[in-house]
């Protein structure tokens, strides 16, 4: 069964003696960021397993009371091995690696009550080998089908060969099912996210999302922002904002881009303001020689004007404080994306009351629902995109009214401190005493 994260406010749990909590994660602390050094201001002793893990970041994490270690691949992927199989060979020699730090913990007389990992990139593969008896939970983010979620979504990037693409899907995967023989408990964001995974695990997963500071993410009328053009907005402007991590189809980049000459020449006074990186962070990456960014550029400039062209802007990645403030400063957010995992800058962009326009996807249909915490619009019509957010610029009662309703939402349901980050300590109580919250 799934537990919802609920609304009302809960203290933090007390634990009648401080435990030893091991995390493991890529790029620790990822969607641990809250978790972990909540943990270590309770009393516990909390330690993280890490890839990557620059010298800043870990002395900020040791400022929080989270030790932290790299783990070291003693070899890489093996040329020209069979791409269904090199995905799955780079896990394993992650796994390995990792299992051999953990050793190394091992032998210093370390032995966690609790291990919490996140199983994309294979590090948890061989935790059992090490601690047989210890309760692992596992953050649950994506299990990837071949058909129905994102794969094969959107027509105009699908394999050409579904059955190979079905093949290559089933062997993604196999790494995920080796860990959730090994594991206790599930902790999902979403409840579509949860019920991705295969039925005898999802019984075992908890559904709370990460969480969001709604104190800090909240509207700021005088809020003003500078580009690098000179260019100064404030909310009496007309901003359009869009953001991804890279600019990819996965999030919608080229739905949002062939929107914007109806948009532009809707409303002659809008400014159009885009975040991200030019690389790939889910889909694959762009045809040689070009970004994606790029290819959707020279799709859309010849039917725009030199002065529509003049009013998109192109930000990059924007430093945490510049993305608030733009959001702050937005005037209607759009969020696009494939049937795929929940990004927080939409959640975000609700807290700080924000009016959203996003694609009627799961699952974003758990955070927006249409009319009333913003607007829902089909992915693959950039018209019906262009006339929404062109028609809330129009609206300002409108608009108010749905971002309004957009903060509460987020408040009652996403907000870190009162909502998600006591919920997550419970389940890793339960998981430190052996059976983790939401187990079968």
């Amino acid at each position: 069964m799934f537990e919802d994260a609920g609304c009302a406010p809960e203290p933090a749990p007390g634990y009648t003696s401080p435990v030893k909590l091991l995390f493991i994660h890529h790029n620790f602390p990822g969607q641990f960021k809250h978790l972990a050094p909540a943990l270590a201001a309770r009393g516990h002793e909390v330690r993280a397993v890490a890839l990557n893990l620059p010298p800043q970041r870990r002395a900020a994490l040791a400022r929080q009371g989270v030790q932290a270690l790299a783990y070291q691949p003693q070899r890489a992927s093996t040329p020209q091995l069979h791409p269904w199989v090199a995905d799955l060979e780079t896990k394993v020699i992650r796994g390995q690696a990792c299992a051999d730090a953990l050793r190394g913990l091992r032998a210093q007389g370390w032995t966690p009550d609790a291990v919490v990992a996140h199983p994309s990139w294979g590090e948890s593969l061989f935790l059992r080998q090490v601690w047989p008896q210890v309760p692992l939970g596992l953050y649950c983010e994506f299990f990837y089908h071949a058909q129905g979620m994102d794969v094969g979504f959107d027509p105009e990037f699908a394999s050409a060969n579904a059955e190979e693409e079905a093949s290559r899907i089933r062997l993604k995967n196999l790494h995920y099912l080796l860990q959730f023989e090994d594991c206790q408990a599930g902790l999902a964001p979403t409840h579509w996210q949860a019920a991705s995974f295969p039925g005898a695990f999802r019984e075992r997963i908890t559904v709370v999302h990460d969480g969001i500071d709604t104190d800090a993410l909240a509207p700021r009328p005088g809020v003003r922002i500078a580009l690098a053009s000179g260019l100064t907005l404030t909310r009496a402007d007309e901003v359009v904002t869009f953001v991804n991590r890279q600019l990819e189809p996965y999030r919608g980049y080229h739905m949002f881009m062939r929107a914007l000459p109806a948009l532009l020449r809707a409303r002659p006074r809008a400014q159009v303001l885009i975040v991200g990186g030019q690389g790939a962070a889910y889909g694959p990456p762009a045809p040689p020689g070009t970004s994606w960014k790029q290819r959707f550029v020279d799709e859309v400039r010849p039917g725009l004007t030199a002065q529509e062209w003049a009013r998109v802007h192109f930000l990059g990645s924007l430093p945490y404080a510049h993305f608030v403030a733009l959001l702050q400063v937005s005037t209607a957010h759009v969020y696009l994306t494939y049937p795929f995992v929940l990004s927080w800058s939409l959640l975000e962009a609700m807290s700080v009351g924000c009016a959203i326009v996003a694609s009627d996807t799961a699952p974003v249909r758990e955070a927006v629902t249409d009319g009333q915490t913003g607007v829902l619009v089909d992915f693959f019509d950039p018209a019906a995109l262009a006339a929404q957010v062109a028609r809330l610029l129009e609206d300002p009662a409108e608009r108010a009214r749905l971002g309004a309703n957009a903060r509460a939402w987020a408040c009652q349901h996403y907000d870190l401190q009162r909502v998600c980050l006591p919920r997550q300590l419970d389940w890793v109580s339960a998981l430190a005493e052996g059976g983790g919250a939401g187990a079968a």
